[in-house]
């Protein structure tokens, strides 16, 4: 039988054991108790899942030589163009360093135990690595861009030369020395669309320019005098976590 097959026998077996917990949870004391007034709530208003937003303004877990791969890498992925400012501009590389340093980075909201079954493509992101250690094949793209492409790294060559490798790792081209260039290529175009287009709290889409382009509203609270405006542009400017520029203390 293959590992990762069951019987019926199993699956009813599985069945009726958590059922047996679920009855003996409910049948033991309860540890519940009754809030009156207020007083000693076990939480606070606005608190669930309050964003963290970016309070340092450089780099923390990209090295100098990383830093200078991602902003060549992203800008490549979205140049600056009449729509409006590329990735650097609008701090792509920035969200993803922050993004990389905290718990995103660790994988820490994911299951990372086995069995390590070869998943579908259509199942995502299935690989052992954490998105911190996919990152660190930055190195091994530098080191391929020094043996073979005039003893430059990634972010010194000319555009049509980055786009290039960009091409060979979009079809896992390139060796990377234990990460998959496939898998690596997706993170990065996937990461670098999230930076352009997160809310700006998180240190990406600077100024909204990402939302404006797609003129997207962002966070509003409401669109109660839009709501019989139909077939109308929306033209109000978007808003985000923290508000927007225009607004004052009071707004």
């Amino acid at each position: 039988m293959p590992a990762n097959a069951f019987s019926r026998r199993q699956i009813l077996t599985a069945g009726v054991s958590v059922t047996a917990a679920s009855v003996a949870l409910r049948g033991g004391a309860a540890a519940a108790r009754e809030l009156e007034g207020g007083n000693g709530d076990p939480w606070l208003p606005h608190q669930a899942d309050a964003p963290a937003p970016l309070e340092k303004p450089g780099y923390v877990f990209f090295t100098p030589k990383e830093a200078a791969f991602v902003e060549a890498a992203t800008e490549r992925l979205i140049p600056e163009d009449d729509l409006g400012p590329g990735a650097n501009a609008c701090g792509v590389p920035l969200f993803i360093d922050h993004q990389l340093a905290g718990a995103y980075g660790r994988a820490g909201s994911w299951y990372m135990q086995g069995p390590w079954a070869k998943g579908e493509k259509t199942q995502g992101f299935q690989s052992r690595m954490t998105p911190s250690d996919l990152w660190a094949a930055i190195k091994a793209i530098d080191e391929h861009s020094m043996s073979s492409i005039g003893g430059k790294l990634f972010a010194d060559l000319s555009a049509q030369a980055q786009d290039a490798m960009l091409s060979d790792l979009e079809g896992g081209k390139l060796d990377l020395r234990g990460a998959d260039a496939k898998t690596f290529f997706k993170m990065l175009w996937q990461n670098t669309k999230e930076g352009m287009f997160s809310d700006p709290i998180y240190g990406g889409n600077k100024d909204m320019a990402g939302w404006k382009m797609l003129g997207f509203p962002g966070a509003r609270y409401n669109y109660l005098d839009w709501v019989d405006r139909h077939g109308e542009r929306y033209d109000q400017p978007p808003v985000g976590i923290r508000g927007r520029p225009g607004w004052d203390s009071t707004g």
